[in-house]
């Protein structure tokens, strides 16, 4: 088998079956043999039907996967344990894809052995006009971290940073030599923690491999209202500073001082600063900013004190 596309899903069976529609009329030359895995991360809907309908619509291409484990690493996992491909292609279960995306995303990887992963363009399924407490750069910027919106341009270049879960792609024998996913990172049920696909991308980046962006494998993304709001993204930032904490892991001491009690004084000397450039800024989207950027801290500052409480409980 060539190309394994895993998904995982949870509770979406709607949007599970436009994705998985899209999905099976992608253009792919007869040469290429190609399977999807839906991984089921214990839904209690009817994802389990939707997908087994496919299966009997397009035989041999739609595979069903029951993960019980809370969470989507645990998904991703069992996905890239179970697949048949060379090459695994990662997508989210509620974007839409172009019939040439699959081709494109993987074609490189297919024939060229330099690279170890691809990532595709990501963009928003419907046209956006940002509020006015958004930053200019949105497209740039908050459009990718927040929404996971991926466009680098209409050039096909080397990544120098992590690609999105939503359209991403690597080698089978990538995950063999770096691991897969890491459980501790990615939504759970208590925890929208999402850094799972950029923290893998991140690892196998400064492990020297080479990821190729491809702009012309295009997939649409949905931008849900519920996410346009400003609670939304202030509480998306003190979970991006958890993760940060959880992605770097546990430091070395300094001096016999816990580099974690450090990174805490660090953080609490900060935020006061932090918190005036909040209140005093004059243009109200960096005003904006600066509260995201306290609440980011404030992140860093919970997961630091929770690590600390549990090493000393051990």
């Amino acid at each position: 088998m060539d190309i394994t596309v895993i998904l995982c899903t949870y509770n979406r069976c709607t949007d599970l079956a436009g994705a998985l529609e899209s999905l099976a009329v992608s253009q792919v030359p007869s040469s290429v043999t190609w399977e999807v895995v839906v991984v089921d991360n214990n839904s209690t809907d009817q994802t389990r039907n939707a997908v087994e309908d496919f299966g009997l619509r397009y035989p041999q291409r739609f595979r069903y996967l029951f993960e019980p484990r809370p969470g989507k690493s645990h998904a991703l996992n069992t996905g890239i344990e179970n697949a048949a491909g060379e090459i695994l292609v990662f997508v989210d279960d509620d974007v839409k894809v172009e019939s040439t995306w699959l081709q494109n995303l993987t074609a490189a990887l297919l024939c060229n052995s330099e690279w170890a992963g691809a990532g595709g363009r990501t963009l928003p399924t419907q046209k956006f006009r940002p509020p006015a407490w958004i930053p200019k750069d949105f497209e740039k910027d908050w459009g990718g971290i927040v929404f996971a919106q991926f466009d680098l341009g209409d050039n096909a270049v080397e990544l120098k940073r992590a690609p999105y879960g939503a359209n991403m792609a690597f080698r089978k024998s990538v995950f063999e030599k770096h691991g897969g996913f890491r459980v501790d990172l990615g939504p759970a049920p208590g925890s929208q923690i999402r850094n799972e696909d950029t923290e893998l991308g991140n690892r196998l980046l400064v492990a020297g491999e080479r990821l190729r962006y491809e702009p012309s494998a295009v997939v649409y993304h949905p931008l849900p209202e519920g996410r346009v709001t400003q609670e939304y993204f202030l509480s998306w930032w003190f979970d991006y500073g958890r993760a940060r904490v959880r992605e770097f892991g546990v430091w070395p001491d300094v001096y016999g001082v816990p580099r974690d009690h450090l990174r805490l004084v660090r953080s609490t000397i900060r935020m006061p600063v932090l918190a005036l450039r909040w209140l005093f800024a004059i243009d109200s989207t960096k005003r904006f900013l600066c509260k995201c950027w306290v609440w980011k801290e404030a992140g860093q500052m919970a997961e630091l004190y929770r690590r600390s409480i549990r090493s000393r409980k051990k």
